[in-house]
């Protein structure tokens, strides 16, 4: 895997994103209402083709716009982030029918996709899925037209597509209950673990589909869904049934990293009013940055969150070069840079004092932003596992 440096108009770009965040999506994302989806800003990253670069560059560039548009502005890196995160699956795995009808509404704002994987018992333990996708050979088309009749098999019919009824319960799904698609993973065959799970692409306006908000310490949208008997056809597969775990994993694969790029953008963020901080405030005769303990401490930052963003860039780098071990290195950078981005942004507030706690102040914002992304997409605990699992499968023996 070849080491990783930004090119010249990589710099550029990196200066540009952050501009556009500060100057004209900070403003959008303070209109918002917390906890809702902010259409306006959606609607703003497509008119300036952010999104569509969701689907159309490489792991380098997202991680690149994460970490900048993060530095500036954590809603609209996150309104950005869900988007991929939510239409990614469609985009790699979907139909040319589910594309041609999602990826062009996602990509200019017009649509919001949300990605719906946990469940009350099943968060970090995704193999561990309940919502159930039922065989009903009695059900029509969503569409209301009459579906053929079932052969024996409960998964697939020779004379029409197969028909399923999902039911059962998602939980902390980013962007439920207003997105207007899901890619949603349901259990096919029971009793199967992962190799049991199919991933479905489901419109927010199928009957049974219901969800609620669900207040958070972050302010980005979350909540919950019910699924009640909703219809849903071999159309609306994604990928292959029963192995919608591996769109699962490939999602991650590509977005662990940029959660990391996420976490960078906000470590930097800290570090810089730190320094500022530290170099303008008078203490004990001098200012803050004359005292060795507060000096260190900058010192410690600022490595840790260099040491993350090259962990971050390494992993991407090996997602675009399709390297064997990407599961690796996408768990490590998550891990890194989620963990360093929650050190540093504690120590800014230590080194703020009371100041960084005021509700409105940057460090106050990141605080609170600063704790989900240890949790999403992967547990700190579970990035640790696949990095176990990994290192012992390349020597040949199971951990």
């Amino acid at each position: 895997m070849s080491a990783f440096s930004l090119e010249p108009r990589q710099i550029a770009w990196c200066a540009e994103l952050r501009t556009l965040a500060a100057e004209r999506l900070r403003p959008l994302a303070e209109k918002g209402e917390p906890g809702r989806v902010n259409r306006a800003l959606v609607a703003e990253l497509g008119r300036l083709g952010l999104l569509e670069r969701l689907f159309t560059s490489g792991a380098v560039d997202l991680c690149l716009m994460r970490e900048s548009l993060a530095y500036a502005c954590t809603e609209a890196e996150t309104a950005l982030a869900l988007q991929g995160l939510g239409a990614h699956p469609v985009h790699a795995y979907g139909t040319p029918a589910q594309r041609a009808h999602w990826l062009p509404r996602v990509s200019e704002g017009t649509a919001v996709a949300a990605f719906a994987l946990s469940e009350p018992g099943a968060g970090s333990d995704a193999g561990a899925l309940a919502l159930r996708a039922e065989a009903d050979p009695e059900a029509a088309r969503p569409d209301g037209s009459p579906a053929p009749a079932l052969d024996a098999s409960p998964l697939a019919a020779p004379d029409g597509p197969s028909r399923w009824r999902l039911t059962g319960e998602k939980c902390w799904i980013s962007n439920a209950p207003e997105a207007d698609c899901y890619t949603v993973f349901a259990r096919t065959t029971p009793g199967t673990g992962a190799r049991g799970v199919t991933a479905f692409l489901v419109p927010a306006d199928r009957p049974g589909l219901t969800g609620a908000a669900l207040e958070m310490l972050s302010p980005h949208p979350i909540g919950s869904l019910v699924f009640d008997a909703v219809p849903v056809t071999a159309d609306d597969v994604l990928g292959e049934v029963d192995r919608g775990f591996r769109v699962a994993m490939g999602t991650l694969n590509l977005f662990r990293p940029s959660v990391g790029a996420f976490a960078v953008g906000m470590a930097q963020a800290a570090l810089d009013a730190t320094l500022a901080h530290t170099a303008g405030r008078e203490a004990f005769g001098g200012k803050l940055r004359d005292l060795q303990t507060v000096a260190h401490q900058v010192a410690e930052m600022a490595l840790r969150t260099e040491a993350a963003r090259l962990m971050v860039y390494a992993a991407a780098t090996a997602y675009d070069e399709g390297a064997p071990d990407v599961p690796k290195h996408a768990a490590m950078a998550k891990l890194l840079a989620t963990e360093t981005a929650q050190y540093v942004v504690d120590a800014a507030v230590q080194l703020h004092g009371a100041r960084a706690l005021r509700r409105g102040h940057l460090l106050e914002h990141l605080y609170r932003e600063v704790r989900a992304p240890r949790i999403y997409e992967g547990a700190s605990e579970v990035q640790r596992g696949i990095i176990a699992k990994e290192l012992y499968a390349s020597i040949g023996e199971a951990p």
